[in-house]
């Protein structure tokens, strides 16, 4: 697979933008309702894909040999979908052929999410939505 078409995968949910962090114990995933500065929180594209990198230090390139890293994307990423060998589902921008699809199906987090420049760091802990469970 070339590099576009394993760019082509990335579904738009927006799930893997959102501020994430580890509890004291490195056991519990924290995630919180905030998004990273450089995400549109409407369309949930990123504003600067190709220097997010250098500009915020948390954001993580997912490629075919670091996926297995990230073990906090959704089992829905599209990325992981293609991974076990599976179809796509009929939301996914590259079956549907429209972007919106997976915004109108409900499968993404448009509308649920806030970015991180409207929110003063020392809140942002206040904004956790769901603890993960880190196994190995």
């Amino acid at each position: 697979m070339s590099h576009e078409q394993w760019e082509s995968l990335c579904d738009g949910c927006g799930k893997c933008c959102r501020i994430q962090f580890l509890d004291d114990d490195d056991t519990m995933l924290m995630q919180t309702d905030v998004a990273c500065g450089l995400l549109d929180t409407e369309s949930l594209r990123c504003t600067d894909y190709d220097n997010r990198l250098s500009k915020v230090p948390d954001c993580v390139q997912i490629t075919p040999e670091t996926l297995k890293d990230y073990y906090w994307l959704p089992s829905s990423c599209s990325y992981k979908v293609v991974e076990r060998g599976e179809d796509l589902p009929e939301w996914h921008h590259l079956i549907s052929g429209e972007r919106n699809t997976i915004h109108q199906r409900g499968h993404s987090l448009q509308g649920k999410l806030v970015s991180e420049r409207d929110v003063p760091e020392q809140e942002v802990e206040e904004r956790i939505i769901e603890w993960i469970a880190i196994t190995d």
